[in-house]
């Protein structure tokens, strides 16, 4: 019955996938087209005209080009983030011009602000236009049609979209304050009317904002849909959390479920371990990151699901679509005709999409229609084919001071921030770490300090959670507390491990923030330092009871 009605939609989003298999063709011109659209906003915006930027006809694009700065979020953060504005203003997602005073980005109306974590602070705010919003629906519109026409045959459509709840922490009084409920709300409202008719989950899950409730619902909701047959997440670990949710509670969810699944549903259900595969027997398609540190876990769903396609998103942010994986493809190819792609070497050197080498990595640069104009994201790529003269993009993690293992997205100046505010007076030493195993968490090093491990532990918990995506982890559960190891011995030992791994003592520089997970082997020896096994106390000669 609904396989026409999905080749319909197919048919309907099908100008979208041949405009955007046109450009792959020819990207210098498609790069070219949306660069002059691009400059065209930003000479007519408060920012071009502070700049005292102008057309000149006696000069080429790409040399007014140059002359806008290469910017981070904090040299733009007054533009997006006016002083005088009362905070109720920044955010409306009612889709109504935002009534912000003064100076901005764009001359385009902001429909709203979406929150992401900050590099210097605890969140910044993201303008989105209407402009920025169909740029995310086109490269909704150009995914999807690829996977109907050349993925899994879909026969049903049910589709589970997910979903942000504004969660609450129990411990604090106020909660996660975000634009987007769902990521269907970045889509224009005509696609989001079309996918209304499909998707599992129904819109009150995003009010919730209790975690456990949210879990408890969306469990409920999923385990009623025998006919699931897509899902689409963004950290591989939040589909993991939930199935351990449902495993843990399986007793209480049959109790509410009751007559709305079959007995041979509910004996599944109470097998150990569950068989997935026989819950959601029409799964198809898992749609999650697999790339750089969720490579493991969305692994670990392949071998759940054997038979079901895992396919790795593109490299998508808060700030702009940029690469879309095509089946045809075998790869992620940019989104070249609504984003403005420039390549940073390694010594500065800056490229163009047509200039990039296969196998040659870079850090990305982009200009959206949103007002962001060559805004550094912070991500590293590598070229790794071509399709239709085309670059495919590998996304290889955020920049050298950016930690994120399940989209956190932790930064090292964030971080320093975070460590002053513990005031750990008598600590020289601190380094926060990535830990993966069991489930994903932070440790701090620390060569001494006045307070119990397990104190600063819960202290630096409640600091992290300004950063608002390091806070929605920790309460769905894909990210544990942190926990603290506390040694005068720890930066020897980290030093002699690095060493023998090959480092030079001289190329060793301490880090606030380590970027990569520990090594499994190391951790086990931090932990050794931290927490030594007891040694029996042996008595001396004057306490020995002998015996004849």
């Amino acid at each position: 019955m609904m396989r026409p009605i999905i080749q319909l939609f197919s048919f309907l989003l099908g100008l979208y996938a041949y405009k955007f298999s046109q450009a792959l063709k020819n990207p210098r011109r498609s790069q070219r087209s949306v660069q002059q659209e691009i400059y065209r906003n930003f000479l007519s915006s408060d920012y071009g005209k502070s700049l005292n930027l102008s057309a000149a006809h006696n000069t080429s694009l790409n040399e007014q080009w140059n002359q806008i700065p290469v910017v981070n979020y904090e040299d733009i953060q007054n533009w997006i983030e006016p002083p005088e504005c009362p905070p109720q203003l920044k955010v409306n997602n009612s889709g109504k011009t935002n009534p912000l005073p003064g100076k901005s980005l764009t001359p385009e109306p902001i429909l709203f602000y979406e929150k992401t974590s900050g590099s210097r602070g605890p969140a910044k705010s993201i303008p989105y236009t209407q402009s920025l919003r169909s740029s995310f629906n086109s490269m909704f519109c150009v995914w999807v049609h690829d996977l109907i026409q050349h993925g899994p045959k879909f026969e049903s459509g049910k589709f589970y979209f997910c979903i942000s709840p504004q969660l609450k922490d129990p411990q604090a009084l106020t909660q996660i304050a975000g634009g987007l409920a769902d990521d269907s709300e970045y889509l224009d409202g005509w696609l989001r009317a079309l996918l209304s008719l499909v998707l599992v989950a129904p819109p009150r899950l995003k009010h919730l904002q209790d975690p456990d409730e949210f879990k408890e619902q969306l469990s409920l909701e999923l385990l009623c849909e025998e006919r699931l047959e897509a899902i689409s997440i963004w950290s591989p670990s939040f589909l993991k959390v939930l199935l351990d949710y449902i495993e843990t509670h399986r007793e209480s969810l049959l109790e509410k479920l009751g007559q709305k699944i079959s007995r041979q549903r509910a004996q599944q259900l109470m097998s150990s371990p569950i068989p997935w595969t026989q819950i959601w027997p029409k799964l198809k398609l898992i749609s999650c990151w697999d790339s750089s540190h969720s490579r493991e876990q969305a692994e670990f769903l392949r071998k759940l699901f054997p038979g079901v396609m895992v396919q790795g998103k593109g490299l998508l942010a808060t700030e702009a679509p940029m690469t879309i994986p095509l089946i045809a493809a075998q790869g992620f190819v940019p989104l070249l005709n609504e984003v403005f792609f420039e390549f940073e070497a390694d010594k500065g050197q800056i490229y163009k999409l047509h200039e990039i080498k296969q196998g040659e990595e870079y850090t990305l640069i982009i200009s959206q229609k949103g007002g962001l104009y060559r805004y550094r994201i912070g991500d590293r790529i590598r070229v790794s084919h071509f399709y239709q003269k085309t670059p495919c993009l590998e996304f290889l993690g955020r920049d050298r001071s950016i930690s994120d293992l399940v989209g956190e997205k932790l930064s090292e100046t964030f971080i320093k921030t975070v460590l002053q505010d513990l005031s750990l007076e008598t600590t020289f030493f601190k380094t926060l770490v990535p830990v993966t195993q069991p489930v994903a968490h932070y440790l701090l090093l620390l060569d001494e300090a006045q307070e119990p491990p397990e104190a600063i532990a819960q202290r630096l918990d409640r600091a992290l959670m300004r950063s608002p995506h390091y806070r929605h982890a920790r309460l769905l559960g894909q990210l544990d507390c942190p926990r603290v190891f506390i040694s005068k011995e720890i930066p020897h030992s980290l030093i002699r491990y690095r060493t023998q791994s090959g480092k030079k003592w001289g190329d060793l520089k301490p880090e606030i923030l380590a970027t990569v997970p520990i090594e499994s082997q190391l951790l086990q020896q931090l932990e050794t330092l931290a927490n030594p096994p007891l040694i029996p106390e042996v008595p001396s000669d004057s306490q020995l009871c002998w015996s004849f």
